[in-house]
């Protein structure tokens, strides 16, 4: 079985963090969402609360798992026994720094490949840091991430986010 590894923050999921997913469940047996453990400090939802919400937007997805980490990476993919570690990329931004991840990533792990989707069009603009910027101005997300996410953001900044 071929298993893929997914990781990243996902403070909070957004319609193109599932368009990834959904798009390397039809390429994997399966996909392993990988949401990094980060202090309370540092991010708007807890490790608990950004698993859960990613679970919820993938539940229709039956080869897809998402799980929380801590430490290195290729460690978790290893222990997920996945040979793949899949990436959005949306702008010549991210792949200096994706590439830069990647070639950390091959000599620390050379028998994990990394594989890299192009953003969909619509989502080229869409991330996390984004989304918690605009939500807490009082813009309306509910075209960038699903009806849940927007419960948790209506909760995080008041009725605000919409």
């Amino acid at each position: 079985m071929l298993t893929a590894l997914y990781p990243g923050r996902f403070d909070p999921v957004t319609n193109g963090h599932v368009d990834i997913a959904q798009r390397a469940a039809t390429l994997f047996e399966r996909v392993v969402v990988a949401v990094y453990e980060l202090d309370a400090k540092v991010s708007l939802f807890s490790t608990d609360e950004r698993v859960e919400m990613f679970r919820l937007a993938v539940r229709h997805l039956r080869n897809v798992d998402v799980l929380p980490f801590t430490g290195l990476v290729v460690d978790f993919a290893r222990k997920e026994q996945a040979k793949v570690l899949v990436r959005g990329i949306r702008a010549v931004t991210d792949f200096e720094t994706e590439l830069d991840m990647a070639l950390m990533n091959k000599k620390m792990a050379p028998e994990i490949e990394s594989v890299y989707l192009m953003a969909s069009l619509e989502h080229l603009y869409v991330s996390g840091h984004r989304i918690r910027e605009v939500a807490s101005l009082g813009y309306d997300v509910g075209e960038l991430v699903a009806p849940h996410v927007i419960k948790a953001l209506e909760r995080k900044f008041g009725t605000a986010a919409k």
